[in-house]
């Protein structure tokens, strides 16, 4: 039985280990990035290096993206993830030995954090594809909300915990967030299968690898939210040049690493339970571009901050309208996307969001070596700006959509959720 909408996060049983799931599994990463960024900085000391991180996670989003999407589609959601985190926590683990005995160079840890890259290819679009099957379309704006404050409360406690842990050695942060992985993995097995909505009879082209390709070029608004979140954030995204700002601008340690880490997590979780208790009902498009256009200005600010607690009132303010304009985002691709094909979808939305997320980080990298740290953040705030104006006029769709649950979107009801 379906709780009601005002039960607040928790919708049902099935929902309650999902967002459990999400808890462990982003938290076990954003400790699993404190380690890496700090260990490859010591053992470099180059910017350039921290980008090649980003790097190395990101390609094989791109390179399995065909097959991780049909994988998702074809094969029983909860398992494909389960895989993902095997080798995820298989990883963390080698990575904690390489610490311990004093072999791990950086080349080693740019293989760890591919081979991270990897089962986070399979699990994530398989994990995003499966929350739809899980609640009712109603309440899936809630349930997106909810799963947002998930991951910010990880994205909040992980790079805390992970730099004060890592006063003990990179070694205890890769075995925690082994752990962290195992335990996801266990709770995996508790969620009830759900019912699996089936490819159009008649439709052969439902089933081929590029059908969710084709999906998002025919729908101008889930194209639009997708490529407006890979533009934005590939142009903006300064996190990756935090290790620096912390080290070399603020004068501070992995603690203050941390809490700038933690910062906009920070943010984003107040505005993420805002919306599970307050879902956005109107002029939706607008509120979403505005969120993207405060994101944009955080980040000038951050780039010419030189004062450690302005640049953590920057960070919360720019992780709270990223995830104003995110969660608007996400419920606009899973309501407009049919179950059959939400794995493949999501798989190129995955990709999406990691160009944005790892290509930027290797664009701040680049840009911070050849123009220096503060005016690479500050052009990217500025090019966040021009995405912006840019969208608006190239998807007028996106950016007039009144409402998240249109009338085809109703019609694209997810399954029952399962008994």
């Amino acid at each position: 039985m379906t709780a009601s909408a005002d039960s607040g996060l928790f919708i049902n049983r099935d929902f309650s280990l999902y967002w459990c799931i999400r808890v462990c599994s982003m938290m076990a990463f954003q400790m699993l990035a404190v380690a890496v960024g700090w260990q490859v900085y010591d053992l470099t000391g180059s910017a350039l290096a921290l980008g090649y991180v980003g790097l190395a996670g990101f390609l094989p989003s791109i390179l399995l993206v065909l097959v991780t999407g049909q994988v998702a589609d074809r094969f029983d959601r909860r398992r494909v993830v389960q895989a993902g985190h095997v080798l995820e926590a298989l990883v963390a683990g080698a990575l904690a030995v390489g610490s311990m005995q004093g072999w791990l160079s950086e080349t080693w840890i740019f293989v760890g954090v591919f081979l991270l890259g990897i089962g986070k290819s399979f699990s994530s679009p398989a994990l995003s594809a499966l929350l739809p099957a899980l609640v009712h379309a109603r309440e899936l704006p809630r349930a997106v909300s909810a799963t947002s404050a998930a991951m910010q409360t990880a994205i909040i406690l992980g790079p805390a915990i992970g730099g004060f842990v890592y006063v003990a050695g990179p070694a205890a942060v890769y075995g925690s967030g082994a752990l962290l992985f195992l335990i996801a993995i266990v709770l995996l097995g508790l969620i009830r299968q759900p019912e699996r909505a089936q490819p159009v009879a008649g439709n052969p082209e439902d089933r081929s690898v590029f059908a969710g390709f084709r999906y998002i070029r025919s729908q101008p608004v889930v194209l639009g939210a997708i490529s407006l979140d890979l533009f934005a954030v590939l142009l903006g995204g300064a996190t990756a040049m935090l290790p620096i700002i912390a080290r070399d601008l603020l004068h501070v340690g992995p603690e203050g690493l941390g809490m700038l880490r933690s910062a906009p997590a920070a943010g984003a979780l107040l505005v993420s339970f805002w919306l599970a208790r307050r879902p956005i009902e109107r002029r939706v498009g607008h509120v979403m571009f505005a969120g993207v256009t405060v994101f944009g200005l955080a980040t000038i600010v951050l780039g010419l901050s030189q004062s450690f607690l302005l640049s953590l009132a920057s960070l919360l303010v720019l992780g709270g309208a990223d995830m104003l304009s995110v969660v608007i985002r996400s419920s606009l691709i899973q309501l407009e996307t049919p179950d059959a094909m939400r794995g493949r979808v999501s798989a190129v939305n995955f990709v999406f969001i990691g160009a944005s997320n790892q290509l930027g980080e290797f664009r701040s990298g680049v840009s911070a070596a050849l123009m220096g740290l503060v005016p690479s953040v500050v052009l990217g705030g500025v090019g966040t700006l021009a995405v912006v104006a840019l969208w608006m006029y190239w998807f007028p769709q996106l950016a007039r959509r009144d409402r998240l649950v249109s009338e085809n979107a109703a019609a694209v009801e997810s399954p029952q959720p399962a008994a």
